[in-house]
């Protein structure tokens, strides 16, 4: 049994929907049969709303998406709920935030959730929630969020569907050398393409690159990533039954634990901890945790057990943890300690991690 993760974005939906959706069905009906479970991550609502409403444009003002995507958000259900339930399938609507994720307690119960409905052979449909989130809270993409349940689940195989039929070196519309990627073996292959991707254009600004951080936040955790092109979905029979297509993204050697893997991609850092060269040296090498001694300079205001990024002394990210201190008695226990005494666990080792692994 493999438990199979799948994103279909925005842009495989457009058109005739409900065939789409039918086609899908079809072939995770199939995975069902061989004794897989998958989760859905879809996107869709907003389209769909607008469509509903008669919207000749996509609204651009972030409360007319959230109307759009209220509106959206049952049809698509229903879509997916009549197109599943022809091959016996129930399914189970669940709509996340950030914050939802964010908060330690409420991740582990929407894993639990998940892990239930898997086991009562339900298929979980996951969305953003469009409707409710603020835009400081948005994942901003259902690609990362893909990444993140994946995590949660503890999937093996994380599938993002595109229109595209693999990744490429460069886009291929505008650079004749551009070669395709079949494989993404090492986590410094997958940095250099992220780097090359934020080098602007099209192929840079556009769905690429938020694939490629998906991938990063899913080969971390061990999950293997196959970025595919969706636009037919029989294609999907393939990649159930352990074909190949498109790229795939190999999970890391030492993949992070579930409690590292939400440390490391689902919080969001409140405030920055500048390092001097000894601490950096101390968690690089010793696996130490942090201690105020090698803390030059607070930034931000946060609270106690809140994320906070971890900065060598060239400003470049080391790693994120939680902060045993807010920022204040942080400031404040740094400008009252002095040499020679004991110096107190700022973010101890267990719950900090490490950029570079």
């Amino acid at each position: 049994m493999t438990l199979w993760v799948v994103k279909l974005g925005t842009s495989l939906l457009r058109g005739d929907t409900a065939a789409t959706i039918e086609g899908y069905a079809a072939r995770f009906a199939d995975a069902f049969a061989r004794g897989d479970q998958i989760v859905l991550v879809t996107s869709g609502a907003v389209g769909l709303g607008c469509q509903r409403l008669g919207l000749s444009q996509r609204p651009e003002a972030v409360l007319d998406l959230q109307a759009a995507a209220a509106v959206g958000q049952g049809y698509l259900m229903a879509l997916y709920e009549r197109a599943l339930g022809r091959h016996g399938i129930r399914v189970a609507q669940v709509l996340l935030t950030r914050s939802d994720l964010a908060d330690r307690r409420r991740y582990r119960s929407a894993s639990v959730t998940l892990q239930k409905l898997l086991n009562w052979s339900v298929l979980p449909v996951i969305n953003e929630n469009d409707a409710l989130s603020p835009v400081e809270l948005r994942f901003g993409d259902n690609d990362t969020l893909s990444a993140m349940v994946a995590a949660a689940v503890g999937a093996q195989q994380l599938i993002l569907l595109t229109d595209v039929d693999r990744l490429y070196s460069a886009d291929p519309r505008f650079d004749a050398a551009a070669h395709p990627i079949s494989d993404v073996h090492h986590p410094r292959e997958l940095e250099q393409l992220e780097a090359g991707a934020g080098e602007g254009g099209r192929w840079g600004t556009g769905g690429m690159t938020t694939k490629l951080a998906a991938a990063r936040i899913a080969t971390a955790s061990g999950i293997t990533v196959h970025l595919a092109d969706g636009r037919d979905p029989s294609r999907l029979d393939a990649l159930f039954q352990g074909g190949r297509g498109g790229t795939v993204f190999h999970p890391h050697p030492e993949p992070l634990g579930n409690r590292r893997s939400w440390l490391a991609h689902v919080l969001q850092p409140e405030g920055t901890l500048q390092l001097d060269s000894g601490a950096c040296s101390a968690l690089r090498h010793r696996g130490a945790s942090l201690l105020l001694v090698g803390i030059t300079a607070v930034e931000g205001a946060f609270e106690a057990n809140q994320a906070i990024s971890l900065t060598d002394p060239s400003g470049d990210e080391l790693g994120r943890g939680l902060c045993s201190l807010s920022s204040d008695q942080l400031r404040r226990a740094l400008v009252s300690h002095e040499e020679g005494e004991s110096s107190p666990v700022v973010v101890h080792r267990d719950v900090l991690v490490l950029n570079s692994r």
